[in-house]
């Protein structure tokens, strides 16, 4: 008989599939602070909705990282899902793309501060240090 996958257990494989060491770090932090909120973490959206049929794992990537670009606020989840995007195979220029859209449906101030995360992104894929303040 074949043993059924936890809710939990799906979400942590897809989490570490798309997202790695960043989402370790995550899971990690929250585990220390609220282990709860770890959990629910990685059940719903990886569990559960990463998870769902009908999108692959890119295009859900895309547009995780098009909503925290419009949102403007979530720079460090936004960091975290550029890096998830590249892992899924995303490209820089598909990156770009992504907050050129964004400058005409959420603004110039969020597209630049998504630009800028995604520059920091791009300098630590290199091994150099983040520096985009604008």
């Amino acid at each position: 008989m074949k043993r059924e996958t936890s809710t939990y257990e799906r979400g942590l494989e897809t989490m570490n599939q798309i997202v790695g060491e960043a989402g370790a770090r995550t899971r990690d932090h929250l585990r220390a602070i609220l282990p709860d909120f770890e959990r629910m973490l990685v059940e719903f959206p990886f569990g559960t909705v990463y998870s769902r049929p009908g999108l692959d794992v890119k295009t859900r990537e895309i547009a995780t990282v098009a909503a925290l670009t419009a949102l403007g606020y979530a720079i460090p989840q936004l960091k975290v899902h550029i890096y998830g995007a590249r892992r899924v195979g995303c490209t820089q220029e598909e990156i770009k793309e992504i907050m050129m859209q964004m400058a005409v449906y959420a603004g110039f101030p969020a597209a630049l501060n998504g630009l800028a995360a995604a520059a920091d992104v791009f300098a630590e894929e290199k091994g150099e240090e983040a520096q985009a303040t604008w």
